[in-house]
């Protein structure tokens, strides 16, 4: 599944073989889109991920399509997975090429013109949120990366140009959500709203409630420091992320992710999409 952001704790692999190139997007893009992964991986047998909640939105623009389970959760070609509150298991075999696209909020809510509520804990096909079937193509007959990463560029700048925006207290709150720990009574009051309100106009465009996904931020902004800095202990990494102790920081990613931060490893088994976290 190339880039997505990722636990692997069902297998002793971190990453199937194969090529990927990590990309940054257009500078017009910033707010809106985090980065590219492509991938092109070979058939490694079936494989187990377990993705991690994620404070980004991943939409995967399949260009050849792994086979994957059928199944009430089964994940359908070019998905789009949205904020999650839990882990969720995926498997696919056979081979992978594509693009991880990881979109921030603010890129989502523009893309697609829908609440993020509607994409919650889900995994839809793009097809039945915005018409891409020109752009695959393109991209799939294209030479090399940087031939499909500039019509990717070109499209979003497009469709964004003309997408819908959060309401501006909704995009404040998750500005300062993103920035770093922040009471959500506090961030309320900033506003001038109450606490419920909030959570309500929050819910209804992002999908989660502000706390929920504070917390998902913090734990993203600890993945990328694990990957950033694998000789601190767990306990360094809670102090620096901003956890009350060592036994927080465990509670919150067992919670989050399904399983402890030592049965995951580091920096091995966690993955977060560059340019995502501190």
């Amino acid at each position: 599944m190339g880039g997505w952001g990722l636990v692997v704790p069902r297998r002793d692999i971190v990453r199937a073989p194969g090529e990927r190139v990590l990309r940054s997007p257009h500078p017009g893009l910033a707010a809106h889109v985090s980065s590219y992964v492509a991938h092109d991986l070979p058939d490694a047998g079936p494989t187990s991920w377990q993705i991690t909640p994620l404070s980004v939105l991943i939409w995967v623009i399949d260009l050849e399509v792994p086979s994957r389970p059928d199944g009430e959760d089964s994940i359908p070609e070019s998905p789009v997975l949205g904020l999650r509150d839990r882990p969720l298991l995926a498997e696919q075999g056979g081979v992978s090429r594509g693009i991880a696209v990881a979109l921030t909020l603010l890129g989502a809510y523009g893309l697609f013109g829908i609440p993020l509520r509607e994409l919650t804990n889900s995994a839809i096909a793009a097809a039945d949120l915005m018409p891409s079937g020109p752009l695959t193509e393109r991209l799939a007959e294209a030479a090399d990366w940087p031939e499909r990463f500039r019509p990717l560029d070109e499209y979003l700048i497009s469709r964004l140009a003309r997408g819908p925006e959060l309401a501006p207290a909704v995009r404040f709150a998750w500005d300062r959500l993103a920035a770093g720990p922040v009471r959500i009574d506090a961030l309320a009051e900033e506003i001038g709203w109450s606490r419920q309100h909030l959570n309500t106009r929050f819910r209804e465009q992002i999908g989660l409630n502000p706390s929920i996904v504070g917390r998902i931020t913090r734990l993203n902004r600890v993945m990328a420091l694990v990957n950033r800095a694998s000789s601190l202990s767990w306990a360094e990494v809670a102090h620096l992320g901003g956890y009350s102790d060592q036994a927080h920081l465990i509670r919150e990613f067992r919670a989050l992710t399904g399983c402890s931060p030592t049965e995951v490893g580091k920096p091995a088994g966690l993955f977060v999409p560059p340019g995502h976290g501190a």
